[in-house]
């Protein structure tokens, strides 16, 4: 069986609900409609790392020195573990004043804000990457996000499933009837990211690096408690991404 070369395709969001309560095969006129799922499973092969980079100053000179050296050094330490320059995106750095009482008066401080995102496909340089970057006080480790590196491909495989279920399920209803499948009329189509990506958020240097409290011991005069280095924090194992398409097709009845 041939398919018809060219489709029309609509692109429209359909409701879950909305598609569920309708039956997958369905004869209107001399039309047929067909709703069928699809998708596509693949391991995450690109990590995206976005860092923060905060400092406040008196003097809006220093605050915006301090805060373009940071940047600057995450950037080398990018580099350093071979990352390109198009794997590295630095935003621009954005300037907030505060003032004490009326803003006719000088501002008594200056915050100096920006962020820089990190797309790695080498998944062992991750921790050399944020161990490096953070810096106490000034950098802080924002996200860690799993992604395909090519996910336009993997919606298209995801589509293409989705269709061959609908032609196959239109092509079953009109055997019984002993009719042939014309061509499509329409596709509704709806594409859906799901669950399966491992995520880490809002690690402050502190967070990483902060000392636990060693309940055995006293610290002497004050009866504080010595500080032991905290375990590192557990792997993060990036699950499987799949993408899902849904399809509700209307298809011709050839004659």
């Amino acid at each position: 069986m041939k398919l018809p070369v060219s489709w029309i395709v609509l692109f429209a969001l359909l409701t879950p609900g909305l598609m569920a309560q309708q039956p997958e095969v369905k004869f209107v006129a001399d039309t047929l409609v067909v709703q069928a799922e699809g998708s596509f499973e693949a391991d995450p092969d690109l990590a995206v790392l976005t860092f923060n980079v905060s400092t406040q100053e008196k003097e809006l000179k220093d605050a915006y020195t301090k805060a373009s050296q940071s940047l600057r050094n995450i950037v080398a330490v990018a580099e350093r573990n071979g990352l390109n320059k198009d794997a590295i995106q630095t935003g621009v750095l954005t300037v907030t004043p505060f003032y004490k009482g009326d803003r006719n008066h000088k501002a008594r401080a200056y915050l100096v804000e920006g962020h820089v995102t990190l797309k790695v496909q080498d998944f062992s340089k991750i921790g050399p990457l944020m161990d490096d970057s953070i810096q106490e006080g000034v950098v802080d480790f924002r996200s860690l996000t799993y992604e395909l590196a090519n996910e336009e491909a993997a919606k298209q495989k995801a589509v293409a499933d989705a269709m061959r279920r609908a032609v196959g399920r239109a092509s079953v209803a009109l055997e019984q009837t002993q009719q042939k499948l014309g061509p499509a009329r329409s596709v509704n189509l709806e594409v859906k990211h799901l669950a399966g990506i491992a995520e880490i958020q809002s690690l402050s240097y502190d967070t990483l690096n902060s000392p636990a409290e060693d309940s055995n011991s006293s610290a002497g005069l004050f009866g504080g408690h010595r500080k032991v280095p905290p375990p590192p924090p557990p792997p993060v194992q990036p699950g499987k991404i799949t993408i899902t398409a849904s399809v509700q097709c209307v298809f011709a009845i050839a004659r």
